[in-house]
């Protein structure tokens, strides 16, 4: 009865998809004459500097968990869905299960931070953008990071305090927990902690307990990690070689698998999709969904930019495919339990 309610959730994802985003949706339907993908401009670096803001102050390990998770969507949003079912589990008895789950390593990593995969999961358009981006701009995403960490320094808003550690190798700002067992999750105003106020991306949601209202940073709770260390997914298994431009899980390069996104090198060099291994959900019920593009549109699944660079809106209005809200009645998900 559970896998069916996932997969019929999964089809209604789909199925609103269709008939609210037909300009952001790309198919590898067969069309007289079309037998590859339309190649659309890149994102440029000031678009890509919006898309990173809500996440280019976590610690990097926390940075490359969710670019790698934002490759795949269909996960974030069944495993956000089935953890709102499960608020019984907890500690190892949660990590125990998850690890039962299909799910790629990258979305069982960020079961550790409940709060942030529900935000992927509300913001799905925003997490469908971004998960694009990684795919086919995988260096200019992360200079766009660090782009965005020397603004928010140079504003006075990123340094090392008792719950992150900030230093500097050459010109890489490198964040990190200043506990290693303990990881917290920065809040604050993405729009307006780097200095001078950036546009809020399209349908963008203020998570509860991510968001701060103002132009500073705060920090509530820290999530423990060492409970998931046994896990082969756990927080210990990231990482990022900022000289490499590359992330990094268990120390090798991580390739995402995920067939929602077309990479247009790797489809161009061999006559068709080099993806790796099939993804689940919205990849096999659209035949490589993603696979083309409309003229004038990135290829993600909702795309946040036209292919001018102008700013438009998308039917979900920032939130999921399954309502907006806060999860559990009190917005914020339970986390480790330390301050």
């Amino acid at each position: 009865m559970a896998l069916l309610k996932q997969s019929l959730a999964l089809l209604l994802v789909v199925s609103l998809m269709l008939a609210t985003a037909p300009v952001g949706i790309a198919y590898q339907a067969d069309e007289p004459g079309a037998s590859t993908p339309v190649q659309t401009a890149p994102q440029t670096p000031e678009q890509l500097q919006q898309l990173v803001a809500p996440i280019a102050l976590y610690p990097d390990a926390l940075v490359a968990q969710i670019l790698a998770a934002a490759t795949y969507p269909d996960q974030i949003v069944e495993a956000d869905r089935w953890m709102q079912q499960h608020p019984g589990l907890k500690d190892k008895q949660l990590g125990d299960e998850v690890d039962k789950q299909p799910w790629d390593p990258s979305v069982k990593s960020l079961v550790e931070f409940p709060s942030v995969l529900a935000n992927m999961d509300k913001n799905l358009s925003w997490t469908s953008s971004l998960g694009d981006a990684y795919v086919n701009q995988q260096q200019d995403v992360m200079n766009a990071v660090q782009v965005m960490r020397d603004r928010a320094e140079k504003a006075g808003n990123l340094h090392s305090t008792s719950q992150e550690k900030v230093t500097h190798e050459g010109q890489t700002i490198v964040v990190e927990p200043a506990d290693p067992q303990v990881v917290y999750v920065p809040e604050y105003d993405p729009w307006l902690v780097y200095g001078e106020p950036i546009g809020i991306w399209p349908g963008w949601y203020p998570y509860p307990g991510l968001f701060l209202a103002g132009p500073g940073i705060a920090f509530g709770f820290g999530f423990g990690v060492g409970l998931f260390g046994g896990f082969g997914w756990g927080w210990h298994h990231w990482g990022y070689d900022w000289h490499h431009h590359d992330l990094r899980f268990d120390n090798h390069h991580y390739e995402s698998h995920s067939r929602i996104f077309v990479n247009h090198d790797n489809f161009n060099r061999g006559g068709g999709f080099h993806g790796g291994a099939p993804g689940r959900g919205f990849g096999d019920a659209q035949h490589g969904f993603a696979g083309r593009s409309q003229p004038g549109t990135h290829s993600s699944a909702f795309s946040g930019f036209n292919h001018g660079g102008v700013a438009r809106s998308n039917s979900f209005g920032g939130r999921s495919s399954f309502g907006g809200g806060f999860h559990g009645g009190g917005g914020f998900h339970g986390g480790g339990g330390h301050r």
